[in-house]
């Protein structure tokens, strides 16, 4: 049994120096290793994390003070599997700390006296209800519109839900499809297919990759991109291994976007241009100013929608906002390459009788829409009359509002 214990004292003085701290260990033979973290919540914030010698092991950010990682089983946010002999690191991210350092005291253990990995809870039922999809919403030939949510968080990072009742709060909300976008962790990939056949919910893989200076979704089987590493190498990877890169919440308080995109990578990444925070203030005009500015002297980007789930007590359950896909089928690749190829819309909820705005064919559509106001990016404004109304496009992207400014749905 390896015992080691590790007293630090952090400040702003190391954050400077080491934004990520490493605090190394070695293995040889192990079987079980447990890391725990210990330090004044009040004082600090300190984000945990590990690798192995040969790989990433797992991110739990401020969620959690320890983690176990054993051949078959691990904590939530780490990835089970053999564990190679040589050195070992503990990541320390340090998010908040004093001026005045703070003691942490970080603790190893190897093998015997390693703790427990605590149970699942119960999975809840499936649910019967209809999926959103049912709605027969009007497509393209051979298309379906499927509704889901393209950001939301378990306990394999900091949301309150399993994968399990996660999925079946997707699954009673009517939505077809959602992805799972664990922070700095792929640690959820392994479980989505079980989680998904047992909900019949179409779950597509997904990371934020969260920093300081902004965070984005990853989607897709491209396995895990270093948060660390600039935002250029995410884009990269992402598109060389066949998945795409949304840059969430641009606007959002402390965690707007910050990072450096060339042309070419700008060219190939979505936007979250709908976030759960524009709920607090529907009528809010700076996401369209972040997105004039962005796309000033490109195309508009690809537009997504994310709830930003974290845990039902925040009152917004997923799809909210709702993310209309118009795919071949409600499977991972085909959502993602409808995704690809633009054919999104988004609108508050997935319910039926929700205002929804459609590109089918060259025509707009505006679908259980009477009475709201059609607003294209030039301003130009049109009353819609009646339940399904087509109109002939503007310029690009289009809205629907209500009366007095409070969005509705957004569309290419």
């Amino acid at each position: 049994m390896t015992h080691q214990v590790e007293r630090l004292l952090l400040g702003i003085e190391e954050q400077i120096a080491h934004r990520y701290l490493e605090v190394p260990f070695d293995v040889s033979g192990a079987h079980a290793i447990e890391v725990r973290v210990s330090y004044d919540r009040h004082a600090a914030s300190i984000e945990l994390g590990c690798r192995d010698p040969q790989r990433w092991r797992g991110w739990s950010g401020t969620a959690r003070d320890r983690f176990v990682i054993r051949p078959t089983r691990a904590t939530p946010g780490y990835e089970p599997g053999a564990l190679p002999d040589g050195g070992w690191v503990v990541v320390l991210g340090l998010h908040s700390v004093p001026a005045d350092p703070v003691p942490v005291t970080v603790t190893v253990v190897v093998d015997d006296g390693a703790g427990d990995i605590e149970p699942e809870p119960p999975s809840p039922p499936a649910p019967t209800n209809p999926r959103a999809s049912a709605r027969g919403l009007p497509a393209p030939a051979g298309l379906t519109w499927y509704a889901g949510d393209f950001h939301a968080h378990s306990t394999h990072s900091d949301g309150s839900l399993s994968l399990h009742e996660l999925t079946a709060a997707a699954a009673t909300r009517g939505l077809d499809f959602l992805a799972v976008t664990d922070h700095n962790t792929v640690s959820h990939h392994a479980h989505l297919p079980e989680a998904a056949a047992r909900y019949d919910t179409c779950l597509v893989p997904g990371q934020e990759v969260t920093t300081d200076a902004g965070h984005a979704n990853a989607f897709g089987d491209v396995g895990w991109i270093d948060f660390r590493a600039p935002a250029e190498q995410w884009s990269r990877q992402a598109s060389a291994r066949g998945g795409i890169l949304s840059v969430n919440h641009p606007v959002q308080e402390d965690c707007a976007w910050l990072q450096d995109l060339s042309e070419d990578a700008r060219a190939r990444t979505a936007l979250e241009m709908w976030h759960i925070s524009w709920f607090l203030n529907p009528m809010a005009s700076v996401p369209w100013a972040f997105l004039k500015e962005w796309s000033r002297g490109r195309d508009v980007p690809v537009l997504l929608g994310g709830s930003d789930f974290h845990t039902p007590e925040a009152g917004f359950p997923p799809g909210t906002p709702t993310t209309w896909v118009a795919a071949a089928e409600c499977t991972p690749e085909a959502i993602l390459e409808a995704v690809a190829a633009g054919r999104t819309s988004i609108a508050r909820f997935p319910g039926p009788g929700e205002p929804v705005l459609l590109r089918a064919g060259g025509d707009l559509i505006a679908v259980d829409a009477d009475g709201t106001i059609l607003v294209d990016a030039e301003g130009r404004r049109r009353l819609v009359r009646g339940e399904r109304t087509v109109f002939r496009p503007g310029t690009g992207p289009h809205h629907l509002e209500a009366a007095d400014r409070t969005l509705l749905a957004i569309s290419p």
